[in-house]
C-alpha cells in the first residue's frame, strides 16, 4: 500500500514538472509573438516582456534539468568509464551519483542564500514582481536534482540502480 502511494506521488510530481515546462514554454512563445506583433504593427512594445522572458528561460532550463535528472539523462563527460574495465563501472556510477548530488546540494544551498538576499533587497524584476520570486526556481530545481541523485546513489549501493541508457550515435 505504501509503495502504491509513493508511486502515485512520484507520478504526480512528474506530471507537475511536465505541465510546468509546457506551460512556461507556451507562455514564452505567446509573449514573444505578442511582442513581435506589437513592435511590427503598432510601433510599440511592453517593457516588462523582455525581463519576464529572460526569467522564463531560467525556468525552462531548470525544469529541463529536473526532467533530465528524473530519467538520468544529463550530459556526461565520461572518460573514466572508457579507461576502466567494465567490472568497475557500477562503482564509478555510484561515485558519480554521489558527486552529482553533492554539487547539486551545494548549488541549492548557495542559491537559497542568493534568493534570501534578493528578498531582503526587495529588488523588482519588472513592474512590482519581486526578483526573488522568479529566482526561487534555482534552489528548488537543484534540490530536486540532488534528491534524485541521492536516491540513485542509494539504489547503487544496494545494487538496484537502473542501468544507464547508452547514448545513440
Amino acid at each position: 500500500m505504501m509503495a502504491a502511494l509513493l508511486r502515485g506521488v512520484h507520478r504526480t510530481l512528474h506530471h507537475i514538472e511536465d505541465g510546468l515546462i509546457v506551460a512556461v514554454l507556451l507562455f514564452m512563445i505567446l509573449l514573444a509573438v505578442a511582442q513581435i506583433v506589437l513592435r511590427n504593427f503598432f510601433g510599440t512594445s511592453l517593457v516588462w516582456i523582455e525581463p519576464l522572458l529572460q526569467n522564463a528561460v531560467l525556468w525552462i532550463g531548470l525544469l529541463g534539468a529536473m526532467i533530465a535528472s528524473r530519467n538520468d539523462e544529463h550530459i556526461r563527460i565520461d572518460v573514466a568509464s572508457s579507461l576502466l574495465p567494465e567490472k568497475y563501472h557500477p562503482f564509478l556510477t555510484t561515485f558519480v551519483d554521489l558527486f552529482t548530488a553533492f554539487i547539486c546540494l551545494l548549488v541549492a544551498w548557495y542559491s537559497v542564500h542568493f534568493v534570501i538576499e534578493e528578498y531582503e533587497y526587495a529588488s523588482p524584476a519588472f513592474a512590482s514582481v519581486p526578483s526573488w520570486l522568479l529566482q526561487a526556481i534555482i534552489p528548488v530545481g537543484f534540490s530536486v536534482m540532488a534528491l534524485r541523485y541521492v536516491v540513485l546513489f542509494a539504489l547503487g549501493l544496494i545494487g538496484k540502480r537502473p542501468k544507464l541508457q547508452e547514448p545513440t550515435p
